[in-house]
């Protein structure tokens, strides 16, 4: 133990005193301020959601003319806060030959990649709740309303969504750091799977569908129509992006009464009441045990092929 929270506090104070910190601080910072500052000038737009009393979530999701909301920048940059930390977390110290000295101390091997795993997700956890509190604190001077006990603890949720989600790039990142050998490999790599799963994802989600489910505008009938949808969707379910996403909309959204493909039909026989905090987790528990599980699943390959490989001293 002693070993493990010897990097955890050296991983920490690099993280803290470097420039890739400051530098994601201000980047999501100054977007996500910009987003609550437009949006706080125009919220007395948005009149309809004043009747449901939660006027403070809307500054997190309501986008403006010139900027999207924060919610949308959260989803976008996160991912790239995860991949600064870690991109180079191993192979940097293996071609530099700092891993080998350090492994010659009296430091197992496990407490460096748990001490550097746990170090990034704490720095992406203080970077975040900084973040979140200040842009709240910037739209609470604006609009002059309070949050609710509710908004509160969707927004503590929303900030431990983000946790993760920052927690799932971070392994990712430092997978390809072990694997590769080369940092700018790593960081390209982890770049083209998040612009994969930004640009492309979809492509290939309607793909998987029209092979599960083909359809053709001219024969098809309306429920293999939805059923090409319902395929679709969950293909697209196996992003981090979009269960992410998915999940952030249905807490920060209580107007939204479920995940899954709605006809017009069933739409204009649903009340417009939004749904309570207890079901809103409900409905999003699916996706953060999901989110959780591939960041476990990132992290559990990379500590096996860090632990098995061979470290040689340079």
């Amino acid at each position: 133990m002693s070993g493990l929270m010897t990097v955890f506090y050296k991983e920490l104070a690099d993280a803290f005193t470097g420039w890739r910190f400051i530098i994601s601080f201000a980047l999501i910072l100054i977007a996500g301020g910009y987003a609550i500052y437009v949006t706080a000038e125009s919220i007395s737009e948005v009149a309809q959601a004043l009747e449901t009393g939660l006027v403070f979530l809307l500054l997190f999701t309501t986008p403006s003319e010139t900027m999207p909301s924060f919610l949308t920048l959260i989803v976008f940059l996160v991912p790239i806060v995860g991949i600064v930390f870690g991109f180079d977390a191993i192979n940097s110290e293996k071609n530099s030959g700092t891993l080998s000295r350090l492994l010659s101390q009296p430091i197992y091997r496990d407490a460096v990649i748990n001490g550097k795993f746990l170090a990034g997700v704490v720095t992406i956890a203080i970077l975040m709740t900084s973040i979140i509190l200040l842009v709240a604190g910037i739209g609470l001077r604006m609009i002059g309303v309070p949050p609710g006990p509710e908004e509160v603890w969707r927004l503590v949720f929303f900030l431990l969504a983000t946790i993760v989600y920052g927690a799932f790039w971070l392994g990712l990142a430092m997978l390809f750091s072990i694997f590769f050998r080369r940092v700018a490999t790593s960081a390209l790599a982890t770049i083209a799977v998040w612009i994969f799963l930004i640009f492309f994802m979809f492509l290939v989600a309607g793909f998987i569908a029209n092979m599960i489910v083909p359809i053709d505008p001219q024969t098809s009938t309306y429920q293999e129509g939805i059923r090409n949808e319902q395929a679709r969707a969950m293909v697209m379910r196996a992003s981090p992006l979009t269960l992410f996403q998915e999940a952030v909309i249905v807490l920060l959204v209580p107007g939204v009464r479920t995940l899954g493909f709605i006809t017009q039909e069933v739409r204009a026989y649903m009340l417009p009441n939004p749904l309570s905090f207890d079901q809103s987790l409900l409905i999003v528990w699916p996706h953060l045990v999901v989110l959780i599980a591939l960041t476990v699943v990132c992290f559990a390959i990379s500590y096996i092929k860090f632990m098995r490989e061979e470290i040689r001293s340079t």
